[in-house]
């Protein structure tokens, strides 16, 4: 049986690169062991892993602090905790809005000639998780899996401006960069137009990421009416002036929508 010594958060000793990796892939087979076993013990636990128990007690409680992990108090067992439904309920739902956007997606790129991706909210940024290009996109620009910041893109502000008060005080209260001349860098002015993207139903974002792109998102809801993403179009400015721009966001609302309905919701 092996084992190593794992200094603590405070005030224990410094923990080499390698026993934190070995400790992350020990809890990683702790969550395998009780997702195939259902219920066990720290001695079963313990000899799977092939460590003493107090290094596995260790592990469990680390795992029980984040949720991960529940303690049955009468048989002392452990089982996975409703953490782990929270992460795969994410994955599930990044999963299942890249796979049903696929079509609206091609559909949408396809009628406008232009790129249309979807966007997810993750932390503090919008990522990618779907991207198509359309006959008409002049750029090879890939921005599937790309984090993009909130303030500046259509994304970001389609996703921002439905979420709680309390998030959106978190991103206002940091300091908003400048990417462009056009990024909208104070807190009020943001703060009211995401006031205007919820209650019109779309964001545009005009050359405030990177200069000569301007976009158009519309949010994506799931079952419970929540939003769980936004679907944009991404078109050089000088295809997308003042005139063209009611066809795009009809078009670009119109998509989200679909989505909406392909995610369980009742639009």
């Amino acid at each position: 049986m092996t084992d190593s010594v794992e200094g603590g958060a405070a005030g224990g000793p410094a923990r080499r690169p390698g026993s934190a990796v070995q400790s992350v892939d020990r809890a990683v087979t702790v969550l395998e062991i009780l997702a195939r076993r259902g219920e066990t013990g720290v001695a079963g636990i313990a000899e799977e892993l092939g460590v003493h128990k107090s290094t596995a007690f260790r592990l469990l409680g680390v795992l029980e602090n984040r949720g991960l992990v529940g303690q049955e108090p009468e048989r002392g067992t452990y089982f996975l905790g409703a953490g782990v439904l929270r992460l795969a309920g994410a994955a599930v739902v990044r999963l299942d809005i890249s796979q049903e956007g696929a079509v609206v997606c091609r559909r949408l790129a396809e009628e406008l000639g232009e790129t249309v991706n979807i966007a997810v909210l993750e932390g503090d940024a919008a990522v990618n998780v779907m991207q198509v290009r359309g006959p008409a996109s002049v750029t090879a620009q890939n921005w599937l899996g790309r984090r993009t910041p909130l303030h500046a893109t259509s994304s970001g502000k389609a996703l921002l401006a439905h979420q709680p008060a309390a998030v959106q005080q978190a991103v206002l209260a940091r300091k908003l960069p400048r990417l462009t001349e056009r990024t909208l860098t104070s807190a009020a002015a943001l703060r009211r137009e995401l006031a205007e993207v919820a209650e019109r139903g779309f964001a545009v974002a005009v050359e405030e990421l990177e200069r000569g792109l301007r976009a158009v998102a519309a949010p994506v809801r799931g079952r419970d009416g929540s939003v769980i993403g936004a679907l944009s179009v991404s078109v050089p400015a000088y295809r997308l002036d003042d005139e063209r721009l009611p066809e795009v966001v009809k078009a670009t609302v119109s998509a989200a929508e679909e989505l909406s309905r392909r995610m369980g919701h009742a639009c």
